[in-house]
């Protein structure tokens, strides 16, 4: 029981001063509003994203200079939970993975951060034309935005965001939906 309370006072611990914010965990909480923007249904979508993402820390270093910059990739997985306010469809929940490309700012309090990427996941379909033909789908995202470190271990991110729901050609016709708007949210380094 000791080593667990170690553990857990240790991740909790704040990062020393010459530890870097992106050699950390990282959890974030982002929601926002899509709208569709492509042809590959009539519907005019809008939805809201909510992501709880997981950041891993740096897995390689592809830039650093002599002030502090860097540029990184971490890695990033999120649970995609999406209330879809328009459309005949309610709902998605969905698992997605992808790097996370990160210029890091001298002073290491702002970076900004671009990922695409993808992962499977859930709806309720409908039988309106349309709509997602099952309740299978596939999703591909890309996200680009700043994140600001407003107090020790707490960001506020801003950002861009696209995101396709497609079942991958599983059902004729294959409805897909093209949503971009924008996210705003909070992080958690630990």
């Amino acid at each position: 029981m000791k080593n667990l309370l170690f553990l857990f006072l240790a991740a909790a611990a704040p990062l020393a001063a010459n530890d870097h914010p992106a050699d950390a965990w990282e959890l974030t909480l982002e929601s926002g509003y899509t709208w569709n923007v492509g042809s590959n249904t009539p519907i005019d979508y809008e939805i809201v994203p909510t992501q709880l993402t997981l950041r891993t820390p740096t897995h390689l270093t592809w830039w650093e200079d002599e002030n502090g910059a860097r540029l990184i990739v971490r890695g990033r997985f999120s649970l995609m939970m999406e209330t879809i306010s328009v459309g005949p469809e309610s709902y998605y929940f969905g698992l997605s993975g992808a790097p996370s490309i990160e210029y890091w700012f001298p002073g290491a309090k702002t970076s900004a951060f671009f990922s695409i990427g993808g992962g499977v996941g859930l709806t309720d379909s409908t039988n309106v034309p349309g709509g997602q033909g099952q309740d299978f789908t596939l999703n591909w995202f890309a996200h680009l935005g700043l994140r600001q470190e407003i107090a020790e271990n707490l960001s506020l991110l801003g950002g861009a965001y696209f995101v396709h729901h497609s079942n991958g050609g599983q059902t004729s016709p294959n409805p897909g939906i093209d949503a971009l708007g924008f996210t705003v949210g909070l992080g958690w380094r630990f």
